[in-house]
């Protein structure tokens, strides 16, 4: 197994990446990347990011060894995504966009196809919302969180009064306001996103929010305003 493999999502992910490095390297001064301390994973249509402006104001709230990405950094991250994208040829043109940051503040970007998740049940999106969180504790902005749609029409998010969220989740705040539900932050006193989900009663529905796949309701779930706010974040990626 590559000594980068744990930072991605499967074998496959790695390979690719480590190719797009490999392709980089060609004809230029050879240049390596670092162990990777940063990985996003941004969702694509029609090669552009739909929600490139909000991923980039959470990426600037976002710290490598502690420090904030700089001012170049972010920009050229945005110039890339514009620029470049759109030239490209792509296998999937509706894929995902990944942006390495590695411990040295040195990015590379590369394109991969989109695989839906295989597993939507509360405890895989459970899971992967923990991993997100402590992703969050060295990096200060979680990929992926956790909601709940209750059946009186609040939308509880799995997050802290005041914490930066990516950018899908801003999404879902305002999509939420607008279709008139009270948003709150529900990580207070001590809760954890663990007790969030497991919290949700009958006629609630949990959910997960990620950059890379949008609004994903647990399976099984009932809320047709569940599936309205996934539809409404999905319709940006088809």
């Amino acid at each position: 197994m590559s000594d980068i493999e744990p930072f991605f999502n499967s074998a496959e992910e790695c390979a690719a990446y480590e190719m797009f490095c490999a392709e980089q390297e060609r004809g230029l001064e050879k240049f390596e990347l670092a162990d990777p301390a940063l990985v996003c994973r941004w969702r694509m249509n029609r090669r552009q990011v739909p929600l490139i402006n909000r991923h980039i104001r959470a990426l600037s709230q976002r710290v490598v060894n502690g420090a904030p990405l700089t001012t170049n950094m972010l920009s050229w991250a945005k110039q890339h995504v514009e620029w470049s994208l759109a030239a490209g040829e792509y296998e999937d043109p509706n894929g995902v966009l990944m942006l390495v940051i590695d411990v040295n503040g040195d990015a590379l970007m590369s394109v991969g196809p989109y695989e839906p998740l295989a597993d939507t049940s509360r405890a895989a999106l459970v899971s992967r919302a923990s991993i997100a969180r402590a992703e969050a504790a060295g990096t200060g902005v979680a990929p992926e969180l956790l909601g709940v749609l209750t059946a009186d029409g609040r939308v509880l998010l799995a997050a802290a009064p005041g914490e930066a969220l990516c950018g899908a989740a801003t999404l879902v705040e305002q999509l939420a306001a607008v279709r008139g539900h009270a948003v709150e932050r529900s990580l207070v006193d001590g809760v954890t996103a663990e007790q969030v989900a497991g919290a949700a009663g009958e006629g609630d529905a949990v959910f997960l929010i990620s950059d890379e796949h949008g609004v994903v309701v647990e399976r099984g779930a009932t809320s047709g305003d569940a599936a309205q706010l996934s539809a409404g974040v999905r319709k940006l990626f088809v």
